[in-house]
């Protein structure tokens, strides 16, 4: 009887985790979206109150101007994270907080927020280069999906190439992205691309990456046994339903506004009807079905088997700023405040830093143990964030301040740990503060004075000096 009532009682505390969870998590979405949606209904009351005068002020963006300086400046390419938007997405609103308008030539791409990290990392080179994404007929095949994408009509850096490299800046997943991406460029995966090399890619800088994994997976729902399945009853099967709603209804201004990514899925109610979507709510088609979405690429079995195929190359500079919000009392892990701690990420703040790994379950690794997975930022432990290290260690090097990164060497993960949760950066620039401007500033100064393969490009400011 009394096992009985424990068991109940657990029952009823994990089912009130599970609704404050989602209160918090619908609270938040419906809070970035009514924001977009009040930010584009002032520009257009602006635009119409106040219409500019298109005869002045206009940006001369003829040959000779400071814009040909800039163009000649090797891109820096802002990859975002899970439930990410880029440019053009939720209307003005920048998933990097405005960071991009920090340099003459940056790019935010606007990727699936949902899709694999493969799936993406095959977008992203499309959205570069051009043409229509073609995700590879054997993968396809594999995951259900069809094999092409949408089509960009003129690459955003179409001569990219080793002669014109560029940087990425990957928050979160979009780190990975931009890890898979650079191998695939290695691999020379790209059909009519078979001139791509690792050598396209000039850095990679991390903002609280992805690298090995996060438990806050199996927290949300994801089975610690295989790191593929879900919980019957959990946060990430609420998110899988609304996910599968949203694409069946396919409202073309909705989708516009904000979209999963998973078009190539063919969800839509015009193409699988009513019982298409019965099927992919059952869990038997779809991405869902098939494990052809984020989730299962940031457990830890799925990180360490995407790493397993990813290299560090020897003429790539890499750096990586990874996030912590936990202190240790008593050697005792805790979050280390509460106001400094965004609300959605406060609960998993404090379950990630209490995680023990179920005992009648493998480790995912020999050697782990929990202690070292402790330190977090709500959304990844801080050991994966530092540099890739599962199931082999990378070469890498801890540094304390940015100015001991002035003389990089190419080939090593210089790895920087900063007070901060996993959204501090993003989205919202009051949050971090005079933070904000420090990292992004140093990340761009980096690109620009720091990391180049011949000789410094001269910068638009420097151009006349």
């Amino acid at each position: 009887m009394t096992k009985r009532m424990i068991r109940w009682g657990v029952s009823v505390l994990q089912l009130a985790e599970l609704f404050v969870s989602s209160v918090v998590h619908l609270l938040y979405g419906f809070y970035i979206f009514s924001s977009a949606v009040a930010g584009d209904l002032s520009l257009a009351l602006n635009e119409c109150l106040f219409r500019p005068n298109t005869n002045a002020g206009v940006k001369d963006d003829l040959p000779g101007g400071a814009s040909t300086n800039a163009e000649n400046l090797p891109p820096i390419v802002l990859v975002h994270g899970i439930f990410g938007f880029g440019k053009g997405r939720l209307g003005g609103l920048s998933y990097f907080a405005g960071a991009e308008k920090k340099d003459e030539r940056v790019l935010v791409p606007d990727l699936g927020s949902l899709t694999s990290i493969y799936d993406r990392a095959r977008e992203l080179f499309f959205y570069l280069k051009g043409g229509r994404v073609d995700y590879g007929e054997e993968h396809s095949n594999a995951c259900g999906h069809s094999q092409f994408g949408r089509v960009y009509e003129r690459g955003h850096y179409p001569e990219w190439d080793e002669d014109h490299p560029i940087h990425f800046v990957g928050h979160s997943a979009g780190a990975q992205v931009v890890r898979v991406l650079q191998q695939m460029l290695a691999d020379k995966a790209f059909n009519g691309y078979e001139n791509t090399s690792e050598n396209w890619v000039l850095s990679i800088t991390s903002l609280s990456g992805a690298f090995n994994g996060t438990t806050r997976t199996y927290l949300d729902g994801m089975q610690p046994e295989d790191g593929r399945t879900l919980k019957p009853i959990c946060l990430l099967q609420l998110c899988r339903v609304g996910v599968i709603i949203y694409d069946w209804f396919d409202i073309p201004w909705l989708k516009g506004y904000y979209n999963f990514g998973f078009d190539h899925f063919n969800l839509s109610w015009k193409k699988i009807g009513v019982w298409g979507l019965v099927d992919c709510l059952l869990g038997n088609s779809g991405p869902f079905a098939s494990g052809d979405w984020i989730l299962p690429d940031l457990t830890i079995q799925g990180s360490m088997q995407l790493n397993c195929h990813l290299q560090t190359f020897p003429n790539t500079y890499y750096f990586s700023y990874a996030t912590k919000r936990t202190r240790k009392i008593l050697g005792v892990t805790v979050p280390s405040g509460i106001f400094g701690i965004h609300p959605l990420l406060f609960i998993r703040v404090l379950q990630m830093s209490q995680w023990r790994h179920p005992p009648d379950v493998s480790p995912p690794y020999k050697g782990y143990r929990d202690e070292d997975w402790q330190d977090n930022d709500g959304a990844l432990n801080t050991i994966s964030m530092t540099h890739p290290r599962l199931p082999t260690e990378h070469p890498c090097q801890f540094v304390k301040n940015d100015s001991e990164c002035q003389q990089l060497q190419p080939g090593i993960w210089y790895y920087k740990i900063v007070e901060g949760d996993h959204i501090m950066f993003i989205v919202n620039r009051e949050r971090a503060g005079v933070q904000f401007d420090l990292i992004y500033d140093s990340i761009f100064e980096r690109c620009r004075k720091h990391v180049f393969r011949k000789s410094a490009p001269t910068l638009p400011n420097e151009a006349h000096q």
